[in-house]
Formats: C-alpha cells, sequence, structure tokens
C-alpha cells in the first residue's frame, strides 16, 4: 500500500491540519509578524532621522555653494578675473596687472574668510591658467599641475554656471595636502554681460564634518551610515563597507527591504543628487524577538510531544490490527495458506478479521481443488504429445529396415534389428523424464542405427558438457529433431554429411542456461517451404519444451544447399536434476 493512501498517513494529516497547524501559527507566523511590526516601526523612526540628517548636510552644502559665488560679490574681483580672461591682459601696464594681482590675491581672500574649521579653503582657476589657493593653512598648488585635465573641472565647465558636487578625493593639487580626502562644490564663473568663461571656482571641505553630521543623528539599533555620489561612488560610511556590499547598494532597495542581514532606508540629498543610506543591523531586530520565539517554541516543543504521545497510541490500537492482516495476506500470497489472524475482541476490526480467516478458508479449498485439474490435465497432454513421438518413430525405423531387406544386406539388418530393441526398451520405460546423459546415449544408438543405412554419407559428432549429463530432460525431446535432420537434410543428398548433437551450459542474458545445439550441413530449406512432417515434428518438440520449461525458447535457423540449425536455450533455474 502507498504511503500517501495509508489510514497512518490520513490519521497523521489530521492531526496536523487540527493541531501542529495552529501551532506553527503561534511559533513562526505571529513572531514573524511580530518583526515585520518592528521594522516597519524601525524604518519609520530612521526615515523621521535620516531626514533630519539630510537637511543638516544640505545646510552645509548650501555654505560651501555660497563661496563658489563669493567672486560676483566684489566689482573688483570681478573686473580682475575679467583682464585675466582678456587676450591682451599680458600687454597691459604693470599698474593694472598690479590691481589685478591685489584683487585676486588680497580681496578676495578677504572676501573668503570663513570661521569653520571644516572648510579647508577655495582654489581659483583663471581663464589665463593662474592658480589661487586661499586656506587657513597657507597651501601653495602644485607646479604645472594638470588642473583642466582634471574629472572635477570638466564637471564644473560642463555645468556652464551651475554648482557642481565633487565626490570624495585627494588633495593631490596642493604642496601639503592638510587631509587625504575632502569633497568639494566648483562653479563656473562667468562674465554676467557677455556670459564668456571666466574661472572655475572649487571649494574644498574635510570629510569630518560629514561624520560630526552622522554622530549627532542616533537610531534604536546598531547601523552605518553611508553617503554616496551621484555615480554611485563611496563618499563617507562610519564604518568600513565592503565592496560587494555596494555593489548590491547601487540600486536601493525600497525602505525596510534586507539586504545582506542589513535593513535597509535610503534618502536622496535633493541638492546634490547624493544618496544617503543607513544600514540597520537586523540581527539586532531579530534579538528583540528572542524572547517571543523561546516561549513560542516551549509552546509548541509541548504541544507537539503531547500530539505524538496521543497520536502514536491511537494509531498503534487501531492500525496495528490491520498490519497483523496485511502481514497475513502477503503470507497467503506467497502460499502459506495455513497462516491465519489472531481476532481479539468483538469490534469492527474483529469482524474483519473473523472474515478474512473464512476467505483464507474458501481460498485453499478452491486452490486444492484447481490445482488437480491443472496438473491432471497437463499431466493428459504431455503424455499425449509423447505418444504421438513413439509410433512415429518406429514408423520411420521399420521403413529403414524394409529398405535394409530390400537391398539384401541382412547382417545390417539384423544388426539394426538390435539396437532397435534396446532403443525400444528405453522407449517403452514408464519414465517420462530422462537424463541428458541417458538422451545423449540414446541419440547415439539412434545415429548408428542410421550409419548401418546411410554408410559414408552419415557422419555423427555427439559431445555433453560433464557438468549438464545430470540434469532431466523430457524422454525423447531430441529424437524429433535429429529425425528431421537425417531424412530431410541428409538422405536427399548423394554427398557426404556432418550431424553434430551438443549440451553444454551457457551463460546467456546474465543467467546460466542449457544449451542443446542441433546443426547438419544437408540440404535445408527456405523457411517459408517447409514440409509438413517437419512442420509436425517441429510444433510438438516445441510444445513438449514449453510444457516441461515456462521460459524455454527454441530457434531454427535454415538455408538451401547450406544446412540446418536448431537450439533449445533452457534457463539453468527451471532444469531439474
Amino acid at each position: 500500500m502507498k504511503l500517501s493512501y495509508s489510514l497512518r498517513m490520513r490519521l497523521s494529516i489530521l492531526f496536523f491540519l487540527t493541531l501542529i497547524v495552529p501551532l506553527i501559527i503561534i511559533v513562526f507566523v505571529m513572531p514573524s509578524y511580530y518583526q515585520k511590526l518592528i521594522t516597519t516601526d524601525t524604518t519609520t523612526l530612521t526615515e523621521s532621522s535620516l531626514t533630519s540628517l539630510t537637511h543638516n548636510i544640505e545646510t552645509y552644502l548650501e555654505d560651501l555653494e555660497r563661496l563658489t559665488v563669493t567672486p560676483y560679490w566684489s566689482e573688483e574681483v570681478m573686473r580682475a578675473l575679467k583682464a585675466k580672461a582678456n587676450v591682451s591682459y599680458e600687454s597691459t601696464d604693470a599698474y593694472s596687472q598690479f590691481l589685478t594681482d591685489k584683487a585676486l590675491n588680497v580681496t578676495l581672500p578677504n572676501f573668503l574668510k570663513n570661521p569653520r574649521n571644516d572648510i579647508l579653503g577655495t582654489i581659483l582657476l583663471s581663464y589665463d591658467g593662474s592658480v589661487y589657493v586661499t586656506s587657513a593653512f597657507k597651501n601653495e598648488p602644485v607646479d604645472n599641475y594638470p588642473f583642466t585635465e582634471q574629472g572635477w573641472y570638466k564637471q564644473a565647465v560642463e555645468a556652464d554656471g551651475k554648482v557642481s558636487f565633487i565626490s570624495a578625493h585627494a588633495q593631490d593639487y596642493l604642496k601639503k595636502p592638510t587631509i587625504t580626502q575632502v569633497f568639494s562644490v566648483a562653479r563656473l564663473i562667468k562674465d554676467p554681460d557677455s556670459k564668456q568663461p571666466l574661472a572655475v571656482m572649487k571649494a574644498d571641505a574635510d570629510t569630518v564634518i560629514l561624520e560630526k553630521i552622522a554622530n549627532d543623528i542616533k537610531f534604536n539599533v546598531r547601523s552605518i551610515v553611508a553617503i554616496f555620489d551621484e555615480q554611485h561612488h563611496l563618499i563617507y560610511s562610519t564604518a568600513s563597507l565592503p565592496q560587494e556590499l555596494q555593489q548590491k547598494l547601487l540600486f536601493p532597495a525600497l525602505n525596510g527591504q534586507t539586504i545582506d542581514e542589513y535593513v535597509v532606508v535610503s534618502k536622496k540629498v535633493t541638492q546634490a543628487n547624493w544618496n544617503i543610506v543607513v544600514l540597520l543591523d537586523n540581527s539586532e531586530l531579530k534579538a528583540k524577538l528572542e524572547g517571543i520565539y523561546i516561549v513560542g517554541l516551549l509552546l509548541a516543543g509541548g504541544g507537539i510531544v503531547l500530539t505524538l504521545l496521543v497520536f502514536f497510541t491511537l494509531s498503534q490500537w487501531i492500525i496495528k490490527p490491520f498490519r497483523e492482516m496485511t502481514f497475513v495476506m502477503k503470507r497467503v500470497q506467497k502460499g502459506e495458506l495455513l497462516t491465519r489472524v489472531a481476532v481479539r475482541g468483538k469490534d469492527e476490526v474483529a469482524e474483519l478479521g473473523k472474515a478474512l480467516n473464512t476467505m483464507i478458508d474458501q481460498l485453499k479449498e478452491l486452490i486444492d481443488s484447481e490445482y488437480k485439474a491443472v496438473l491432471n490435465q497437463r499431466d493428459a497432454e504431455y503424455r499425449a504429445l509423447q505418444s504421438q513421438i513413439q509410433p512415429h518413430f518406429l514408423y520411420n525405423t521399420l521403413n529403414g529396415f524394409i529398405g535394409l531387406n530390400r537391398v539384401g544386406d541382412r547382417r545390417l539388418l539384423e544388426k539394426s534389428i538390435l539396437s532397435l530393441s534396446s532403443m525400444l526398451r528405453y522407449i517403452l520405460e514408464h519414465n517420462d523424464w530422462s537424463t541428458v546423459a541417458e538422451e545423449m546415449l540414446f541419440i547415439k544408438k539412434y545415429g548408428e542405427l542410421q550409419q548401418l543405412r546411410f554408410q559414408d554419407r552419415l557422419t555423427l559428432d555427439l559431445y555433453t558438457d560433464p557438468a549438464a549429463t545430470a540434469y532431466l530432460l523430457p524422454k525423447l525431446l531430441l529424437q524429433p529433431l535429429v529425425e528431421n535432420a537425417i531424412i530431410h537434410g541428409i538422405e536427399p543428398l548423394n554427398r557426404s554429411c556432418t550431424l553434430t548433437v551438443s549440451c553444454l551450459i551457457h551463460n546467456t542474458q546474465n543467467e546460466e542456461a542449457l544449451v542443446i545445439t542441433i546443426r547438419d550441413d544437408g540440404a535445408g530449406f527456405a523457411p517459408d517451404k517447409v514440409d509438413d512432417s517437419v512442420a509436425i515434428g517441429l510444433t510438438n518438440v516445441r510444445n513438449r519444451l514449453l510444457i516441461a520449461y515456462e521460459h524455454a525458447d527454441i530457434h531454427i535457423w535454415s538455408e538451401s544447399d547450406q544446412g540446418t540449425l536448431v537450439t533449445i536455450t533452457i534457463p539453468l533455474r527451471e532444469v531439474r536434476l
């Protein structure tokens, strides 16, 4: 019986639906629901805090942005930038050049003075390639530095007067960089009248200010704050972020989704098109539910133990009698018809056991009667087939004697009659079976009888595997085949022919088998031109063979003027000793 159709499986499903499912809901679904609720509340609070953080960063970026428009506040500085941008600047008088340099080296730094230490300074790149650095640390630009080839410079030029926010980078353009990484705001300074570009202004800020702003915001679980620019490059993070995690944050998930054990909350800094991402430690959120899980697991464990005790008690009480009946029916199926079910009680199961015992009794009586009838029928059929062989053999043998008498060879006739009498004793014995050795001895005598008649025209070659001599065969199974080979294969020809009979044990199709072959190199026949007497003899042999052995096989090959080969294969497991 398949497990899916068993009574135990149906009881298991019933218990599962009535007890286990509610326990699963209590243990797993409810904590998951509360975890989701806590995650949602934490995400909402984080979004509120992130709004404040974003506002602080935007305020700081506005301060940097104001520095980049400082040249527009001074007419003196703007005149100096216009003069620098004029192609004839080098040919102007020394006093005009002095005023220009004074405006850019003295006036502009006075305007750019800033009390905030985290704003590190500015750098102004005029149209003629001059570089003006304003810094509290009195820095100077690197000689012959290729400013115009830098990405931030090109970005400012492409913005065409609008502010450009530059991601974290090194101050490698200064001889004495104050820190390793800064972020900047850059702008192309244009002539308000002609709209011609005059210079590029860039203000640098220390990334430490981002750390201060991020640390001012507190979240209710352990978290990491990361800031990415519009090209998704990391500007700053409060903790080290693996490169693989950064790649996953290139396409920010919806707020509240989980990435690598972090709940992600993000917000855009609209002014700079930056993205601020807060990674909340999901394990800390789960830790808040450990108490609920522990209580739920204890309740579930107790409930499951109690359920299993009840289940196994009831299933043993109900299923054990059915198992016993199944066991009895399997033994009956194997032929043990004396097996009975032990009936206990007076309930419906006991009534079923009594009915099964009654059925086995009736089945035994029916099998006994049918088995005896079948045996009698098979025995009658077998004896009828064997009786067909004896007169046929005698008829052909006596015809041979007539032939010897006609040619006047009385010596051969006398010897043939003696051989026949020996063979008749073998035939008339009341045994239906004979060993392979006895059958081959009979074939040898029969062949000698035929050799007296055919002389040199018949050569008989017999071989028996010593391991096969003791196996039993139906008596006279091979004689009709040998007789057909002589009469229909050798007798019609006027040349010498060889008849070979062998009995061997071979390994065929992964099992041992008794293989008997009768081969002659005589006349042969076409498969569609089989003589009636040959067909009757072969049918007789085939029927006797299949009655004796269920899985036996007989195969016949013949070709005109080539001879005939008959192969009998009997699985060794069916051959009796």
